[in-house]
C-alpha cells in the first residue's frame, strides 16, 4: 500500500486511461487526481470520477501540461497533503508500466527529499527518432550549461514528497517547458535527483503524444538560453566599453592603455552581471556580502586573464586588432566563468522564493 497520490494530467485521452487507473487502484493508490486539460469531451472524465472515484480537476480551455501539473499540486497540498506523503505523476496513455510507477514510489520512500525520475533507455531501437533526438539533445544541453547529468529530461513519470512540492507550484512554464523548469529548480535548490530505470514503451510510434518537437523544444531552449543571457549581455557591455575606452585613452602607452580599458569596462559589466545573476538568474539566498566577495575574486582573476591574454596576443599580432583578440580570449573565459558562478559563487545556498 502506497501513501502517495497519483496524478494524471490528460488532454483528449482514450480508453487506455481506465487501464492505468485500474492498475493504480489495484496497487494501493487510494488517491488519484485526474486533470482534464480542456479536452473536447468530458465523457471519460465523468466516468473516472463517478465509477472509479478519482478526483477530477478541469480546465475550461487547454492550458498546457505544465499548468495541469501545477493545478494538481496546488489541489493536493490543500486537500491531501495531511493524508499522503507525496505524489507520483503518470501519463494517461498507459505508457508507464505499473511496476515502474511502484519502483519510483519505492525510491521516493527511501529518498523523500528527492525528485524521482523514471528514465527510459534511448538506445532502444523501439524509441521513435523524434523522441531519441529531443531527449539526447536536451540532456547534452543540461550537462553543458546547467551542470545536471540527467539521462531522460522529458520523462513524465516523476515522484516527489511533500517537502519539495511547494517549490514547484509557483514555478514558471505552462506546457512541457514546466517539466524542464522543474529540473532546473532542483539545481537551484540543491534538491537531489534520483533516477529509476523504466521500461521503454511507445504505443503507435508515440503519435498520440501532445509534445510538439518544434514548438515545445523552442520553449525549452528559450528558457535555457535565458539562463545564460545575463552573462552574454554583460559581455556585450564589456566589449563596447572596452573599445570606447581604448579609443579615448589613445595617448597612453600600449600596455597601460589595454589595462585601463579592460579595468574600466570590467567594473561596469561586472556590476551589471552580478546584480542580474544574483537576483534574476540564480536567485541566490546566500548573504550578498559573501557572494559578491566570491564574485569579485572570480572577476579579478578573469580580468587579469583577459588582460594577459589580449596583451600576449598583441605582442605577437600588434595592437591594431585588439578587439578581436579580446573577443577570442573572453569567449573562452566566459565558458569557464559561467560554470564557476553556477557552482561556486551562487551555488552555495537555496534560491529565493
Amino acid at each position: 500500500m502506497y501513501n502517495y497520490c497519483a496524478v494524471i494530467p490528460s488532454l483528449d485521452p482514450d480508453e487506455r486511461i481506465f487501464s492505468i487507473v485500474e492498475k493504480l487502484k489495484n496497487n494501493g493508490f487510494e488517491k488519484i487526481i485526474v486533470v482534464n486539460d480542456g479536452s473536447s469531451s468530458d465523457e471519460l472524465f465523468v466516468r473516472l470520477r463517478d465509477e472509479y472515484g478519482c478526483t477530477l480537476l478541469t480546465h475550461y480551455v487547454n492550458l498546457g501540461k505544465g499548468r495541469g501539473m501545477k493545478t494538481a499540486l496546488n489541489y493536493y497540498m490543500n486537500n491531501f497533503s495531511d493524508e499522503c506523503d507525496g505524489v507520483v505523476f503518470a501519463d494517461s496513455d498507459d505508457q508507464h508500466d505499473i511496476d515502474d510507477i511502484c519502483a519510483c514510489c519505492d525510491c521516493l520512500f527511501r529518498h523523500p527529499d528527492s525528485l524521482v525520475l523514471g528514465v527510459r533507455d534511448f538506445s532502444d531501437p523501439k524509441v521513435p527518432p523524434r523522441s531519441r533526438f529531443g531527449n539526447r539533445t536536451t540532456s547534452r544541453f543540461f550537462r553543458l550549461f546547467c551542470g545536471l547529468n540527467i539521462s531522460d529530461t522529458q520523462t513524465g513519470l516523476r515522484a516527489m514528497g511533500n517537502e519539495i512540492i511547494p517549490h514547484f507550484i509557483g514555478l514558471g512554464g505552462e506546457r512541457f517547458d514546466y517539466e524542464t523548469n522543474m529540473l532546473l529548480e532542483t539545481k537551484a535548490l540543491n534538491i537531489p535527483i534520483k533516477e529509476v530505470p523504466i521500461k521503454t514503451i511507445y504505443i503507435g510510434d508515440n503519435k498520440q503524444s501532445h509534445f510538439n518537437p518544434i514548438k515545445d523544444s523552442i520553449a525549452i531552449y528559450k528558457m535555457l538560453i535565458g539562463y545564460v543571457s545575463s552573462s552574454l549581455a554583460a559581455a556585450v557591455i564589456d566589449l563596447v566599453l572596452y573599445q570606447l575606452l581604448f579609443v579615448l585613452l589613445g595617448g597612453l602607452a600600449g600596455n597601460l592603455r589595454i589595462a585601463c580599458s579592460t579595468a574600466g569596462a570590467r567594473i561596469v559589466s561586472s556590476l551589471f552581471n552580478y546584480t542580474v545573476n544574483s537576483k534574476a538568474v540564480f536567485r541566490s539566498a546566500e548573504n550578498p556580502r559573501r557572494t559578491i566577495v566570491k564574485y569579485y575574486i572570480l572577476c579579478i582573476l578573469q580580468a587579469a586573464a583577459s588582460y594577459g591574454g589580449v596583451y600576449g596576443l598583441s605582442l605577437v599580432f600588434g595592437q591594431e586588432h585588439t578587439l578581436w583578440m579580446k573577443i577570442i580570449v573572453d569567449t573562452v573565459l566566459f565558458l569557464l566563468s559561467f560554470k564557476i558562478q553556477q557552482n561556486w559563487v551562487f551555488g552555495g545556498k537555496n534560491k529565493k522564493g
